[in-house]
């Protein structure tokens, strides 16, 4: 199943992707959700690269559930990749920065989930049935991130 969105920021793209790259900015905003996070050492002294990791636990549909979280592609300013795993379900996120002009920006975000067990497979049908409702929520999401990350670029 794949859910994507696009939103375009008044910023320019080394700004919007420098952002994007303020992880512990972004763990602080997790963190505030009441998900428990923590970056896992990769032996890149905690720098942003393709070796950056985080363990995450939250609560999903009333159970508490792990998952690991890797930045497994990064071209500056371009790209970002993340895989999640979490229960049998990865999650490829591909976010992409393209500069439209000098000062704005288009952040394209696709999310893939492949589930990988019979479980797994139980909750992504679950979230088909529901997908219209999940891809507004998702369109929503992006579009009140977005707009955050251009107010306070441009305040800076």
């Amino acid at each position: 199943m794949d859910i994507s969105t696009k939103e375009d920021i008044e910023v320019p793209v080394d700004r919007v992707f420098a952002e994007a790259t303020n992880f512990d900015h972004l763990e602080r905003q997790i963190m505030r959700r009441g998900i428990e996070l923590r970056r896992v050492p990769t032996g890149t002294d905690g720098d942003a690269g393709p070796q950056m990791a985080w363990e995450a636990e939250f609560t999903f549909r009333g159970k508490t559930r792990k998952a690991s979280i890797a930045l497994v592609e990064q071209d500056t300013p371009n790209l970002l990749v993340y895989r999640s795993l979490s229960d049998g379900l990865e999650v490829l996120t591909r976010i992409e920065f393209v500069a439209l002009s000098r000062s704005r920006t288009r952040v394209a975000m696709q999310v893939a989930l492949q589930p990988k067990t019979l479980s797994a497979r139980l909750m992504v049908q679950s979230l088909k049935l529901a997908r219209a409702s999940i891809e507004k929520k998702f369109r929503v999401r992006m579009a009140e991130y977005a707009g955050t990350v251009e107010a306070r670029l441009k305040q800076a």
